[in-house]
C-alpha cells in the first residue's frame, strides 16, 4: 500500500506524480464548479431535445419546438422591407434632382446609399470613398465622366468599359505598346504634361512634347490639356492624378493607355438602390 504524501508548502496531498522536481497536487475542483458543470450537461440535453441540434443526411433535427433562426431572419427581413416600402416607392418616383428637397426621403436615400456603398463600392474606392491608385477619389471635384447626380447615376448603372451597351466607353491609345510613339517621344510628351501643372524641368523636351501632344493627345484632352468629360479624358493641368503624378507614372500611362474598368451595377442592384447610391456619392463633397 502506497504511503500518502503531503506537500510541505500547501499541506495538500499529492498524487505521487513528479516531473523535474514538480509534484502534482491531488486537489479536486470546488463543489460549486462541479455542480455547474453537471447543470450545463443537463441544460445541453434539454436544448438538444427542444431546438435544432444535429445534422442528418436529410438536413438536421428540428427539435420539439420547431424553431428556425433562418425563418426568424426571413421574417425580420420581410418586416424591414415592409417598413421601407413607402420610402422606396417614393424614392423610385422622385426625380434625382428633387430627392434633396424632401429631408426625410433624403435621409433614407443617404442611409441606403451608404450601406450599399460599403457592401459594393468600398473594396475599390475605399470605405471613405478616398480612392487609391487607379481608383478615383469620389470626394474631390474632378470627375472623368461628369459629376452631376445624373452623370453619377449613369456611371453607376452602366459602368465604364464594362461591356454594357450603355456603358461609358473610350480608350486611350497605347502609344508605347503599339509603337505609335517611341520612348523618347513619350518622355517628351510626359515632360510637356508636367509643364501644364508647372512642374517641368526640361524646356527643350517641353517644346518637343508640345508638338506631339497637339498631334496625338489634344483631340481628347483639349489643346489646353483641361480634358473632356464627354470622352472621359482627364484634366492634365490640376494636381489630381489617378495613376500617379511622377514622370514615370505619366510615361506609363502614355505607353499603356491604362484603361481601368468599373462594373455595370444594373442587374446586380435594384434601381432604387442604384438611385440611393447616386444620391450618396453625389453628397460626398465632390459632386457637381
Amino acid at each position: 500500500m502506497s504511503r500518502k504524501e503531503i506537500d510541505e508548502v500547501t499541506g495538500v496531498e499529492t498524487t505521487g506524480h513528479e516531473w523535474d522536481g514538480i509534484k502534482e497536487l491531488n486537489k479536486p475542483l470546488p463543489k460549486w464548479w462541479v455542480w455547474v458543470f453537471y447543470a450545463t450537461v443537463i441544460w445541453s440535453i434539454g436544448y438538444w431535445i427542444l431546438y435544432p441540434a444535429f445534422p442528418t443526411l436529410a438536413g438536421y433535427t428540428k427539435g420539439v419546438l420547431g424553431y428556425s433562426q433562418r425563418s426568424v431572419v426571413a421574417q425580420q427581413v420581410e418586416a424591414a422591407r415592409a417598413a421601407q416600402a413607402k420610402f422606396r416607392e417614393a424614392l423610385a418616383a422622385t426625380p434625382l434632382d428633387n430627392v434633396k428637397d424632401d429631408p426625410e426621403l433624403l435621409r433614407f436615400a443617404m442611409a441606403g446609399g451608404a450601406a450599399a456603398f460599403a457592401d459594393n463600392c468600398a473594396p475599390c474606392h475605399g470605405r471613405g470613398a478616398q480612392g487609391a491608385v487607379g481608383y478615383p477619389n469620389l470626394n474631390d471635384d474632378e470627375w472623368l465622366w461628369g459629376g452631376s447626380i445624373e452623370d453619377i447615376h449613369h456611371t453607376i448603372s452602366y459602368g465604364i468599359r464594362s461591356g454594357h451597351e450603355n456603358g461609358r466607353e473610350n480608350q486611350m491609345p497605347r502609344f508605347g505598346i503599339d509603337g505609335l510613339l517611341d520612348k523618347k517621344q513619350i518622355s517628351d510628351v510626359a515632360e510637356y504634361v508636367l509643364s501644364l501643372s508647372g512642374r517641368a524641368k526640361d524646356e527643350a523636351a517641353v517644346a518637343r512634347g508640345r508638338e506631339i501632344f497637339a498631334e496625338q493627345c489634344a483631340s481628347c484632352h483639349g489643346e489646353d490639356g483641361k480634358g473632356n468629360v464627354e470622352l472621359g479624358a482627364p484634366n492634365l493641368t490640376d494636381a489630381i492624378w489617378l495613376y500617379g503624378d511622377s514622370k514615370e507614372a505619366i510615361m506609363a500611362s502614355i505607353s499603356t493607355g491604362r484603361g481601368g474598368q468599373m462594373p455595370a451595377w444594373e442587374g446586380r442592384l435594384d434601381p432604387v438602390t442604384i438611385k440611393a447610391l447616386a444620391v450618396y456619392v453625389h453628397s460626398l463633397g465632390g459632386g457637381q
